[in-house]
């Protein structure tokens, strides 16, 4: 399906990647120094930085696939967002006073010492990698998205709003990137609180009262109470939004980086706790737009496209038809700017985490500081270009999407885990370090491809629900390595007698 947009919503896109790059170039003359570039000086307001570690939660993916989860099934999507403030209680209480004290700019060197050199080498480096296939996915979609409303090649598409990304995040570092996830952040919540108010005028309004089909169909449910493993049940949702939470305010450096930004402790806890606050109401209203397109559809006015086969769908099918002239670039953008909001942490703090656990530690750590601002714009290009290829060759091969997240699932094995046992001081040797990993990795890899299986290996089948994989695998690593702590002690007590 293809959407052709008027003069005006072509307009206001160019303006909008015009504003973007003209912040960049402002901001350029503030990352004069790696501190500058990584951590924006520490100058941060902390509702600039909360808004930033909101947006870090936020991509094309969220304005797509929240409101489509809802159309599709229900509001379980919820309990992730609900699960964030107990998480942010244990974050900015044991976690930030601990990074703020060692001014951690790079989350991974916590790991080190803790754990050993190993345990942040490992973490750091999976973290990168990560990021190359984030950034890929999420300009892949959001190129897909737009490509359905111009006449533009994807692959065109996918390398205009990746060089944009990359040109004001190389110009003004963090800086830059805060400012414009906060201006980003606002044309978002715009965009969707126009749209709400579009879905809520017709879905309320008499005679037909829309609504109510959406109510007899269980849309604003939250999930069976079923104590479950094996399904999309609220108990697997609490799981998955407490540890899943926990990775990303903890252990994430697009998460950590942000409010590392601010001048001190109590305004670094005060971003946590803005970010979560705001972003549990936007994921109420995604919700709610998925459940009203429900209702919308439901009736005999508006009939959904032959082409429209899934939920995914209907949010951008609704905008191509039912949003006025000018407020449909506006929506369009607010998609863009939640999509680059989320690319330009990502190339930021890649550039980030090879800098300081890697060109700082083991290359240079006596370079100029010239040099260290050309190394981290340097890495800010490559790892965006990586991110242009790779987002590329999803064109062909649009299974990548799900195999991506299987692997990413594969690096990020053991990274909250390794936090954990950090955290509680629970020390073990590189040796069981290394199996506690390897442990969690492989029950990963069970939990993601043994599904499925011929009658024969059922006994070997995984029927937990994907989401929690990640869970059951750190779960896995912190059990092993507390029966490692067991058989040191228990060593120790041995050889003492």
């Amino acid at each position: 399906m293809n959407y052709q947009l008027d003069v005006i919503d072509i307009l206001v896109l160019l303006l909008y990647a015009l504003i973007l790059i003209g912040m960049g170039a402002y901001f350029l003359r503030k990352s004069k120094t790696s501190e500058q570039f990584m951590v924006a000086g520490r100058g941060i307001p902390a509702w600039a930085a909360g808004i930033a570690v909101m947006s870090a939660y936020t991509s094309s993916i969220s304005y797509i696939a929240v409101p489509g989860k809802a159309f599709d099934t229900n509001w379980h999507p919820i309990l992730f967002a609900l699960m964030a403030v107990p998480v942010a209680w244990f974050i900015t209480k044991y976690v930030v006073p601990y990074y703020r004290e060692k001014n951690i700019i790079s989350v991974y060197g916590y790991l080190e010492e803790k754990m050993g050199a190993w345990a942040r080498i490992y973490a750091s480096l999976s973290f990168v990698l990560f990021m190359i296939g984030r950034t890929a996915v999420i300009l892949y979609l959001s190129s897909l998205l737009l490509s359905q409303f111009v006449n533009i090649d994807i692959r065109y598409l996918i390398l205009i709003i990746g060089l944009i990304t990359v040109l004001y995040t190389l110009m003004g570092g963090m800086e830059a990137v805060i400012w414009t996830d906060v201006m980003q952040s606002i044309i978002m919540i715009g965009g969707i609180l126009i749209a709400s108010y579009i879905l809520t005028k017709d879905v309320f309004s008499k005679p037909d009262y829309l609504i109510q089909n959406a109510l007899n169909a269980h849309k604003f449910s939250w999930g069976s109470t079923a104590f479950s493993l094996n399904g999309r049940t609220i108990l697997v949702m609490i799981i998955y939004g407490i540890t899943e939470n926990l990775r990303n305010l903890m252990a994430d450096q697009n998460y950590t980086q942000k409010y590392s930004s601010v001048p001190t402790l109590k305004k670094a806890r005060k971003s946590i706790w803005i970010a979560v606050l705001i972003y549990l109401p936007l994921t109420a209203i995604f919700l709610y737009i998925g459940t009203t397109l429900f209702a919308f559809y439901s009736g005999t006015t508006h009939v959904l496209g032959d082409t429209i086969v899934k939920g995914d769908q209907v949010f951008p099918y609704f905008i191509a038809h039912e949003i006025p002239v000018g407020v449909k670039g506006l929506i369009i953008a607010a998609i863009l700017a939640a999509s680059m909001s989320t690319i330009d942490s990502a190339l930021n703090c890649s550039a980030t985490v090879l800098f300081v656990d890697y060109y700082k530690k083991y290359f240079r750590p006596d370079s100029s500081e010239k040099t260290n601002v050309a190394f981290l714009r340097l890495t800010t290009v490559i790892w965006g270009l990586l991110g242009i290829v790779f987002a590329i060759m999803m064109i062909k091969a649009k299974s990548a999407l799900d195999i991506w997240w299987q692997i990413a699932g594969i690096f990020g094995g053991g990274i909250l885990g390794l936090f954990l046992l950090a955290i509680f001081n629970i020390r073990i040797t590189l040796k069981q370090g290394l199996i506690s990993v390897t442990f969690s990795i492989l029950i990963i890899v069970w939990g993601t491809f043994f599904r499925n299986l011929p009658a024969h290996l059922s006994w070997l089948e995984c029927r937990m629900d994907p989401i929690i994989i990640g869970a059951v695998g750190t779960t896995g690593m912190v059990v092993l390595a507390l029966f490692f702590v067991a058989v040191n002690r228990n060593k120790q007590r041995l050889t003492s007698h």
